[in-house]
């Protein structure tokens, strides 16, 4: 069985035309219309199957059996002893026969590629493979269930058939004895004095070393000109402090793999948010120029209602607002406290005009596709945990609560805040809709991103450690929206795509949240501070309780057909049984950008549309790579209309459809054609912001210059 895998591949009919060709040659024809005039799937298909007979096949460490393989792993330190320690080596059998008699194929060659380029496990010189597909989802579901077969066994049948994949971090590390973290990313705060700078710096350098993406607040910080020690004109603001955060990442690149990624947060009424944005003009002086920082800015409700009345916006002194109301910057409504602090006149103050401060975001966005932008108010009224949600992540979905950690004179804890660990893992909507049961994938999913939390322990930042002890956060993502109603020939962003979405997430939240109750029930605890959320006081279920949640087109019905759809009793039961338990998980979705794991489940990423109907990718030394969209043939390319063609109103309606039944956030990228204008970005951000979506995550415009392509024949210009 372990020799005729490596030979196994997807099926296709046959091409004499395809013989003799390398596999990047058939994946390439893949953005060639064939003599028919049609797009040859074919060809893709091919390459696949000639990518492990040309390749891996070839570069693949054999083993006459799976206990051969084990003992060798553990011996060379390749796999963690003490994960297959947990299982009799007769389960671990049983486990691994499981998966390889689903029979998983790569549905394309980008998939298999991406597999085997960046998650399988190899020698340690790195020239040949020593995991399958299956081998890598069957190490992974052991090292999750921990020790508990039932689970390992539900992990293995979820993943292996595609329904949930874990993300990156989990996937590539999980089980391996050499390995990174398994969280995709990390969200820190930094407060108003140099040991909080410093430890913030150091602490991107060590999460940054260990694989993850670090976000990190700058709001409480005073501006430049601000006094020190009563002293006017010395602090020297944030872009010193976003110049040292750049060269940590850039030194901290992750052992040469890839540069480490960070970004800041700033919120639109600190007093050097025009410099923060002139950063990253493309002409900025190098003195303040940041070149691969990431950028976000927190907008609350009150700068968009001066804009619309083309009043000035005042911008306050986070060292003042810290002295006159005993709170940090970040952790005050700007909406809330406007007026008052416009009028306070221990509170400096500085002012532009807010129409201006929107029309800067749109030319920088038009220039680099940043900021970011939370719409801060929006977060807060839909967040059911007490405190304040002040800034996001690297990708703008993790929307969670965070507090101040405090230190001594020698630098030694006072008190330990709460930051924050970004949990991931996504479920395919198109598979998880075949599924017999929604709810079973999605507990199996809650059951591992919980698994995640749980075996995270990074002690060299003990604000991430405790704040993942105490909250048990997660972040339950979707995939294949777009792949999903194509194949069932619904248009992205008909009034039948935004209805599935609708019922969809409010489905899968139903799901997630008595997966959450199950935990807390079994483990006898909830997630700290419970009792002062919206799930304990009963408010979150109102909505759910007041009206019925049903389909509204004939065609979502159908897709629904002979599935449950919450009821309301089945709210009021599952609310019962929260108040009465809690939940285990503070927070339970986000909605991240998908990358390579969508291409190694076949699936669009996220839930936003397509960018083009056969995806171009640059893959190192192999150049580019053609990427076909899932589910699409022949004979159903009009429902894959791009994103730049469904224009922005119908993302941004499908996203809020999504955003009312998810507890953080979605990351959402909006797409314009070459003749955009920044009028028309700011018009998309105030929609946005009107349909209640939470952040918007890059801007993206269309180049069509593909210089040397003769557009009549290349797919993938056929946008």
């Amino acid at each position: 069985m372990v020799e005729a895998a490596l030979t196994e591949a997807p099926t296709f009919k046959h091409d004499a035309a395809f013989d003799g060709l390398d596999y990047h040659s058939l994946n390439a024809m893949l953005n060639l219309y064939g003599a028919d005039g049609k797009i040859q799937f074919d060809a893709d298909k091919r390459a696949a199957r000639e990518y492990f007979l040309q390749h891996v096949n070839q570069n693949t460490v054999f083993f006459h059996s799976l206990k051969e393989r084990l003992d060798y792993l553990v011996e060379k330190q390749y796999y963690e002893p003490a994960v297959l320690a947990k299982y009799s080596f007769d389960f671990i059998q049983r486990l691994n026969d499981r998966a390889y008699d689903k029979k998983f194929r790569f549905e394309t060659f980008l998939g298999a590629f991406k597999y085997y380029t960046s998650y399988t496990l190899k020698t340690f010189d790195g020239k040949r493979y020593l995991e399958r597909f299956e081998d890598r989802v069957v190490m992974t579901a052991l090292f999750l269930a921990d020790g508990d077969e039932k689970l390992a066994e539900s992990l293995v049948d979820e993943i292996i058939s595609g329904r949930f994949q874990p993300a990156t971090p989990t996937f590539l590390n999980a089980g391996k004895a050499q390995r990174g973290e398994l969280v995709s990313c990390f969200l820190l705060r930094i407060e108003d004095n140099m040991e909080s700078i410093a430890r913030g710096i150091n602490s991107a350098l060590q999460l940054s070393k260990r694989g993850g993406g670090v976000a990190l607040l700058l709001s409480n910080i005073r501006e430049s000109g601000a006094p020190i020690k009563h002293i006017e004109n010395q602090s020297s603001g944030i872009i010193p402090v976003m110049k040292l955060l750049e060269d940590s990442f850039s030194y901290a690149n992750q052992l040469g793999a890839r540069q480490g990624a960070g970004a800041v947060y700033l919120n639109a009424h600190h007093p050097d948010i025009m410099r923060f944005l002139d950063t990253k003009r493309e002409n900025a002086d190098e003195k303040i120029r940041i070149k691969t920082l990431s950028l976000g800015v927190v907008v609350p409700d009150i700068t968009f209602e001066l804009a619309k009345n083309g009043e000035d916006m005042y911008l306050f002194s986070p060292y003042d607002v810290e002295r006159v109301y005993g709170v940090p910057f970040g952790d005050i409504s700007v909406t809330e406290k406007y007026r008052e602090m416009v009028d306070d006149a221990r509170i400096k103050k500085t002012k532009i005009n807010a129409r201006e401060f929107f029309q800067t975001i749109a030319e920088i966005q038009f220039e680099s596709g940043y900021p970011y932008v939370m719409f801060e108010d929006t977060v807060n009224r839909a967040n059911p945990i007490k405190g304040r949600i002040n800034m996001s992540n690297l990708c703008s979905e993790i929307l969670q609560v965070n507090t101040p950690t405090t230190y001594n004179e020698d630098l030694s804890y006072a008190e330990i805040g709460k930051d924050i660990s970004c949990n991931l893992g996504s479920m395919n909507i198109a598979l998880s809709m075949d599924a017999d049961d929604l709810g079973d994938t999605v507990e199996t999913a809650i059951r591992a991103l919980t698994a995640v939390s749980d075996q995270s322990h990074i002690a060299s930042v003990r604000s991430i450690e405790d704040g993942n002890d105490r909250s048990h956060a997660i972040g339950l993502g979707q995939m294949n929206l777009h792949g999903y109603l194509a194949r069932e020939r619904v248009h992205y962003g008909s009034e039948e795509g935004i209805d599935f979405t609708n019922i969809y997430f409010y489905t899968v939240l139903f799901h997630a949240l008595r997966a959450s109750n199950k935990l807390a029930i079994e483990r006898g605890r909830a997630f700290e501070g419970f009792a002062d959320s919206t799930y304990a006081s009963g408010e979150f279920f109102d909505k759910y309780i007041d009206r019925a949640w049903v389909p509204e087109t004939a065609k979502v019905a159908e897709l629904f057909a002979g599935k449950h759809i919450p009821t309301q009793d089945d709210w009021r039961e599952l609310k019962a049984s929260i108040q009465a338990h809690g939940i285990y998980n503070q927070n339970l979705q986000a909605v991240p950008p998908t990358g390579s794991i969508s291409y190694i489940n076949n699936s669009t990423s996220s839930i936003h549309p397509i960018a083009s109907k056969v995806e171009i990718r640059k893959e190192g030394k192999l150049g580019r790579v053609y990427y076909p969209a899932p589910f699409m043939t022949n004979d159903n390319l009009e429902y894959y209309q791009d994103a730049y063609e469904i224009g922005y109103e119908k993302v941004i309606d499908t996203y809020a459809a999504a955003t009312q039944h998810v507890d953080q956030g979605l990351s959402l990228t909006l797409f314009f054609k070459d003749t955009v204008t920044t009028r028309d970005i700011n018009k998309a951000q105030i929609y946005a912001w009107r349909k209640g979506i939470k952040t918007i995550y890059y801007i993206r415009l269309r180049q069509l210059a593909l210089e040397g392509t003769d557009m009549s024949e290349c797919v993938s210009c056929m946008l």
